[in-house]
């Protein structure tokens, strides 16, 4: 019989085989493995648990986002509104301002009215009475241009 090199690698293959069964290498094989696995699940239990943590810090990121939108939304409206209360009151301020100031304008220009009136009558007068004393004092013969010479003078004081 002729032996060829295939023939001892298998012979010893199946001793090395036989030797590893007879050390317990495949329990030892076995605890490996089984020890994998189980670091494994531990890991894919760390896992799905680090990942419901990291959904519950979400919707408590996304809670906090919706609060603060909110919050943001009412300090708006309420600096929108105290806009709207302080533009009022100035548009009444200007009002009353401008009434105040509409008053003492209509106020001076009676007063001016009242004084320009009070002068023409005062300038009137002056002028009447210093016809009456040139016709008096030029006597009564004198009347019949009294009343003519009376109103070119009145003229010639107006201009």
């Amino acid at each position: 019989m002729h032996f060829d090199a295939e023939f001892y690698v298998a012979v010893g293959f199946t001793i090395f085989l036989l030797l590893m069964l007879w050390v317990g290498a495949h329990s030892k094989f076995a605890a490996l493995i089984d020890a994998r696995i189980n670091r494994i699940k531990g890991e894919l239990a760390e896992a799905e648990r680090l990942r419901h943590e990291a959904e519950a810090l979400l919707a408590s990121f996304e809670n906090k986002r919706a609060e603060a939108e909110a919050e943001a939304k009412a300090i708006v409206a309420q600096a929108k509104e105290e806009a709207e209360m302080v533009a009022a009151e100035g548009r009444r301020r200007l009002d009353e301002f401008m009434a105040r100031s509409v008053r003492q304008v209509e106020q001076k220009i009676a007063q001016a009215e009242a004084q320009a009136s009070a002068e023409v009558r005062a300038a009137a007068a002056d002028a009447a009475v210093k016809i009456a004393e040139r016709a008096l004092s030029s006597g009564v013969a004198a009347g019949k241009d009294f009343v003519a010479d009376g109103i070119k003078e009145l003229k010639s004081l107006a201009h």
